[in-house]
């Protein structure tokens, strides 16, 4: 529930500043570009310190990071309220947006780290509702803060509401969050120069997509190159890094897994259009409509309803169901779409209620897609690397954002521009690009179902690795139960057996995952459920098991010099998995 909170506080400040920008106009005298500031400043900053910090909280603890970064929103919160001046709140919002960015991949990593199995869907599906919710509701609390406190000062509020929230969640954070137990002797070198490096790409790349928002053609445009000269010089960095003490800011073997290199490219392409419908229809209603902050905020809430329910229900599902679901979710997100372009093309009288159902269908299917495909993304992951997962997850996230807002925005802006003001055709137009850009989230999904499926019925080669591998006896019940397992070499041999009745489960796929993320071994179980797995050493792994009509899940196992036996219990409903020790 903290992790919850202070999440939704953070996503939350994306949106809800947007409806109080005239008040800050009238209230602080502040120029356009400073406006622009406000806005596009926290979402900069945000983003340039999520891989960093999430590394920080891997190494030196996941408490702390989470402690202290929620102090720094809460008092950064209440420093924007009390501005005097534009350039006061400017500087504050930088630092929020820094406070905001430092925080959220210390919420994954805790739930990595606290929750396996079903829990881990459901804790994942909870946090997916925040971000929808907390994304859609934003205009929504923003107009009513701004009926309850009047125009002229009731901006402060939009900043203000976060202090006794951050107060209350710092409180049971000290109280309810476990107690880091990264000891000193276990703490990485930190990678400054990879950081900054990072950080500098960051900024690089998404300074002219949000500054594109205002003036499109005035965008320092030139800065993408130095974002891909800066990457480029990261990566070079990064791979010395590894040779040199073995401990980059980023471990690129995570990207070699498919689940997590698949689940970060669509959440890229998804944020860039989830974002962006917002970006669109706000300006719409408000501008186009004349609705006040109020009345728009009341319009988009079908859409946030829908993703509340459906991420929590998805959350449950995602481990019975896997890829299919987030490929359902995506498809349903399309038809809502679609369906809100041709109500919006037919120019209804009371726009609104014309729009809140097929808001309601895109919410739903949105609320299928975050958060499952944030647990399918992480389920590979290690949990010494969440947080660094996490943060590069959710870099994508931002300039997914980023580039979606910019994309449609340019092309709303300049048809209202050529149109002369024909608000139902930008509208149109600007909708057009963000289904697009869903439809290759989308494909995205597609493309990973369909592999996730061909590597499944792929036979595993000869290597080793697989379960009729190595010179020793076939690990069965018998042979594990009354002689003593001969294979030589770090080995896990075992069965994979159903929970309810103990019978086998055959063609389980099993994976062993080492600490850095790479996959040290994979093999199929047989038809009567047996497996070998051969690691090149001994160690600490991390074993994942899959297996068609059962629950995915993760286990921990420590591998000896010598062949060791283990089950592995998996249930129908996504029950919590089980090694079982049978020597």
């Amino acid at each position: 529930m903290v992790c919850l909170v202070a999440g939704f506080m953070t996503l939350l400040d994306v949106s809800i500043v947007n409806v109080a920008l005239p008040s800050m106009q009238r209230g602080l005298g502040a120029s356009a570009a400073e406006l622009s500031w406000v806005v596009s400043g926290y979402a900069l900053t945000f983003g340039l310190v999520l891989v960093s910090s999430g590394r920080l909280g891997d190494d030196r603890g996941r408490k702390k990071m989470f402690l202290i970064s929620l102090a720094l929103f809460t008092i950064t919160s209440a420093v924007a309220g009390f501005s005097v001046d534009p350039t006061m709140l400017v500087v504050a919002r930088l630092l929020q947006g820094a406070a905001g960015g430092m925080l959220n991949p210390q919420i994954i990593g805790v739930i990595q780290q606290l929750f396996s199995g079903r829990e881990r869907g459901r804790a994942f599906g909870l946090f997916g509702a925040v971000i929808g919710v907390s994304t859609a509701v934003g205009p929504l609390l923003g107009g009513l803060l701004l009926e309850w406190t009047g125009e002229a000062e009731g901006w402060r509020w939009v900043f203000y509401v976060n202090v006794p929230v951050g107060i209350v969640a710092l409180l049971l954070g000290l109280w309810w969050l476990p107690t880091d137990e990264t000891a000193t002797a276990e703490r990485r070198p930190l990678d400054v120069v990879g950081a900054i490096l990072l950080g500098g790409a960051v900024v690089a790349l998404m300074l002219p997509l949000v500054l594109s928002e205002q003036d499109f053609a005035g965008a320092p445009w030139w800065l993408v190159g130095v974002a891909v000269l800066l990457g480029l010089l990261f990566v070079a960095w990064e791979r010395r890094a590894k040779r040199t003490h073995g401990h980059p800011l980023v471990n690129f073997g995570l990207l070699r897994t498919r689940s997590y290199a698949m689940g970060t490219a669509l959440g890229l392409l998804y944020f860039a259009g989830f974002t962006s419908i917002f970006f669109v229809l706000t300006l719409f209603l408000q501008q186009g409509r004349q609705f006040t902050p109020l009345e728009a905020g009341l319009a988009l809430t079908p859409f946030a309803v829908g993703s509340a329910v459906s991420s929590a229900v998805g959350g449950r599902l995602i481990s019975r169901l896997g890829k299919p679901l987030i490929v359902g979710g995506l498809v349903t997100v399309v038809v809502g779409l679609v369906a809100t372009d041709v109500v919006l093309r037919l120019d209804p009288a009371s726009v609104g209620w014309a729009i809140a159902l097929p808001l309601l269908v895109a919410g739903i299917g949105g609320g299928l897609v975050i958060a499952p495909n944030q647990t399918l993304a992480l389920e590979e992951v290690p949990a010494r690397e969440g947080g660094t997962a996490a943060g590069v997850l959710q870099t994508g996230q931002r300039i997914g954002s980023a580039i979606g807002i910019s994309a449609v925005g340019a092309v709303f802006f300049s048809t209202l521009a050529s149109s002369r003001g024909d608000w139902a055709s930008s509208i149109s137009r600007g909708l057009v690009i963000t289904v697009g850009l869903v439809v290759l989230a989308l494909l995205v999904g597609i493309a990973d179902l369909v592999a996730g499926r061909f590597s499944r019925r792929t036979p595993v080669p000869d290597d080793g690795s697989g379960p009729d591998a190595g010179s020793g006896p076939d690990p069965t019940d018998d042979a594990r139960e009354d002689d003593p397992v001969e294979e030589s070499g770090p080995a896990v041999v075992g069965k994979v057996v159903r929970a309810e009745d103990g019978e086998p489960v055959p063609g389980a796929v099993l994976t062993l995952v080492d600490e850095t993320g790479h996959q040290a071994a994979r093999a199929e179980g047989d038809p009567q459920g047996a497996f070998r797995l051969a690691p090149p050493h001994a160690g600490s792994y991390q074993l994942v098991a899959r297996a068609q009509g059962r629950a995915p899940d993760v286990g921990r196992v420590a591998v000896s010099e010598h062949a060791s036996a283990y089950d592995v219990v998996l249930g129908p409903a996504a029950e919590d998995h089980v090694v079982r020790t049978v020597r």
